[in-house]
């Protein structure tokens, strides 16, 4: 059952974190976080909501480099009763999808319940001093929808709002996806 993210709680600070990148090096906020910006976003490789949304999180993950926003994304799920969502299986992942981002084990979960994530994906868009100003979905494009319509590009355009404003954007529907499996 699909589990819908909050977003009427904005205008916290990111919770600062240390986690294992699947390049084996240890990554911290303050090493990713973008000039004008920083996008976080919870995510596994086992659930249909991400795996429907990984290439459209590449390519805008590239588009908002361009414009010194960083993306990080952040795996929390229990990786003993998920094991395809396991560390090794983490790299596989990435590679298949072009991340181009550092992709973060959680396995303690702490910094998932840091963030209050509830889904995969579940995305947090922070201002250039990290205060959240969007909890959204990355786009309109629904997962069966149809390949002719408009997509609103909802996360990139979020971003790019924030970065000239520093405000947070109105529009903000709820990411949609399978719930963390905590342990």
């Amino acid at each position: 059952m699909p589990v819908n993210a909050p977003n009427e709680n904005l205008n916290w600070p990111a919770p600062s974190f240390k986690l294992m990148n699947i390049d084996n090096h240890l990554i911290s906020l303050d090493q990713i976080k973008g000039k004008h910006g920083t996008v976080i976003v919870f995510i596994c490789n086992h659930c249909p909501y991400v795996k429907a949304i990984a290439s459209r999180l590449s390519y805008e993950a590239n588009e908002l480099k361009k414009e010194s926003i960083s993306t990080v994304a952040i795996m929390s799920n229990d990786t003993e009763k998920y094991p395809e969502d396991s560390f090794d299986n983490m790299k596989i992942f990435s590679k298949k999808f072009d991340f181009k981002f550092p992709y973060l084990i959680d396995e303690k979960q702490d910094v998932a319940k840091s963030y209050n994530a509830v889904c995969t994906p579940d995305f947090f868009g922070f201002d250039k001093n990290l205060m959240l100003k969007y909890r959204g979905r990355i786009d309109s494009k629904v997962m069966n929808s149809d390949e002719n319509e408009i997509i609103d590009r909802e996360l990139f355009n979020s971003m790019m709002h924030i970065k000239k404003t520093g405000t947070i954007p109105n529009k903000q529907i709820n990411s949609v996806g399978c719930s963390i499996k905590w342990k």
